[in-house]
């Protein structure tokens, strides 16, 4: 006679339930793949409008895309500081540790970067930079006058700094103050740097200094660091000074 079917046994549980999470888990895994252009598609879309920002160039409304036809991507390769064409730009150099003042480690070679065309003339670089703050990486650009050392602006797009303290870098005016900084001195090693505390008037050296953030010295620090990092001789420090040189 034959055993008769129980549903309710432990091992049919089991087998109903690893069947049900592997029919989800086809489900998810398709949803993610099939969602993935789109995510990818916004994330450009996003960090070109936060470009347009830093560029002063995004207006209420506006169509990204439309605004970002006036920016010309170019390809710099940090060892030279020249331009690049056709190049693999995957490829990843080591950042000597005396050297990674940004603390990632390591940087692509060939790195875009962001021409702001007005009336046919450059009007501003804007400069990809990222490295540590206080409890994330930052992700940011920097724009830079043509004459590769006066700041135009600075704004990061993403970090998980303290709310309330290390996301005061996202206020606008804090960001006002990097509109014509100075990179440089008189040589190439670059001085701009966060502060502790506030800027004051008249002292030698302020062209390079900006506020610090109250309670966020750490993250201040982190910012400090990057932007000597990535406008260092490691950086786009080569790609500058040919800016500096012509101007």
């Amino acid at each position: 006679m034959p055993k008769e079917f129980d549903r309710d046994s432990i091992s049919n549980t089991l087998i109903v339930a690893i069947g049900l999470s592997l029919v989800c888990s086809v489900i998810v895994s398709g949803a993610a793949i099939a969602l993935k252009p789109i995510q990818q598609s916004n994330e450009e879309l996003f960090r070109k409008q936060i470009i347009l920002e830093v560029a002063g160039l995004m207006e209420p409304g506006a169509d990204v895309r439309t605004l970002f036809e006036s920016i010309e991507e170019r390809v710099v390769d940090l060892e030279s500081g020249n331009y690049a064409e056709d190049v693999d730009t995957a490829e990843m150099v080591a950042i000597p540790d005396e050297l990674d003042l940004a603390g990632i480690g390591e940087r692509a070679r060939y790195i875009p970067v962001y021409h702001v065309m007005k009336n046919g003339e450059l009007d501003q670089l804007i400069l990809p930079v990222y490295g540590k703050g206080l409890w994330s990486t930052l992700y940011g650009y920097l724009s830079v006058a043509p004459d590769g050392n006066a700041t135009r602006g600075l704004q990061f797009y993403a970090h998980g700094e303290t709310p309330g303290l290390g996301d005061q870098m996202d206020k606008e005016d804090w960001r006002a103050q990097w509109d014509s900084k100075e990179l440089y001195g008189d040589g190439d090693q670059p001085q701009v740097r966060v502060i502790k505390g506030l800027v004051p008037d008249g002292i030698d050296g302020g062209e390079h200094m900006i506020d610090g953030m109250s309670g966020a010295t750490l993250t201040g620090n982190g910012i400090t660091g990057l932007l000597q990092y990535w406008t260092g001789a490691h950086g786009f420090g080569p790609y500058l000074n040919n800016f500096r040189e012509n101007s």
